[in-house]
């Protein structure tokens, strides 16, 4: 997609502005279809370019959330909630204009559509709920979440090395976390080619505004089931025994259906974004088929 193409526009919400893309369908007359949102938590607007490319046929969205590159807090808070991102992600629905839309949702972007949907199902028509990392749904939940509020601590501490390292080592890991998770030895920055140094920085979404509510959030089956949303959860056929996949499992199981798998791993849409490589043409043709179903 090229600038041209690209309509960003400003919305105020309760504690931030929020600043959002839309990718016009191609050319042609007739009815046009569903708008699609591309959503992920931390990751922003810039994280989706390859995935919204193969979406040429339909009115693209991405946003940057609360907290992260362009979408600016004003409320001085250091958390935020996957309601308050749903939230965002409601007025920007309803500053479309457009009616319900369909929305692929990825990690914490995942989490937020769940709570969107169960608050307002009638603006969502399918959602696709990708890995979403929600460790309240797994059996060894205290463990998981314990480990992330250590994370979160570590952050506060010791800043972004030592903390990132933790939770790559953490997301990375194949099985639930062990009873003894605390005895491991803390994996060194270095070997993940983070800095080892403490800049004094305290600004990293995922680390310190995100990780918290997000792993803690418990879906409401109950809502979810009554919605009028369509929802669909989707795993990496490489993320297996992950945090991330376990939870969408546990997730469908929640819903009374089963995940779809999806190709690649948990950024398969990526097409080197952040350096990260997926299968995004792959991805997107199993998310279209998705779509149409």
């Amino acid at each position: 997609m090229t600038e041209i193409d690209t309509d960003t526009r400003t919305l105020e919400a309760t504690g931030a502005t929020l600043r959002y893309d839309i990718r016009a369908a191609a050319g042609g007359s007739g009815e046009r279809p569903t708008p699609l949102f591309l959503i992920g938590s931390p990751m922003d607007a810039s994280g989706f370019v390859t995935l919204a490319s193969h979406f040429t046929d339909r009115t693209v969205v991405t946003y940057d959330p609360r907290g992260v590159a362009r979408s600016v807090r004003t409320d001085g808070a250091a958390e935020a909630t996957p309601e308050e991102h749903a939230d965002d992600l409601r007025r920007i629905i309803e500053a479309l204009g457009t009616g319900p839309v369909d929305v692929f949702a990825s990690s914490g972007g995942a989490v937020n559509a769940l709570a969107l949907v169960a608050r307002n199902g009638d603006l969502v028509r399918t959602l696709v709920a990708h890995e979403p990392p929600t460790a309240q749904v797994l059996p060894d939940r205290e463990e998981a979440l314990a480990l992330c509020a250590d994370i979160h601590a570590t952050y506060l501490r010791d800043g972004m090395g030592p903390a990132m390292a933790k939770f790559i080592a953490l997301t990375s890991r194949k099985g639930p976390v062990p009873a003894d998770w605390a005895d491991e030895p803390a994996p060194s920055p270095a070997t993940f080619g983070l800095p080892t140094e403490d800049d004094g920085s305290r600004d990293d979404a995922l680390l310190g505004q995100n990780i918290r509510a997000c792993t803690g959030y418990r879906p409401d089956f109950a809502a979810l089931r009554a919605a009028s949303t369509r929802i669909v959860v989707a795993v990496g056929e490489e993320s297996e025994g992950e945090l991330a996949h376990r939870a969408g499992v546990e997730v469908a199981v929640g819903l009374g259906s089963e995940p779809v798998v999806f190709p690649s791993h948990h950024g398969g849409f990526l097409g080197g974004e952040y350096g990260q490589q997926g299968a995004p043409t792959e991805f997107a043709k199993a998310l279209h088929d998705v779509l149409a179903g």
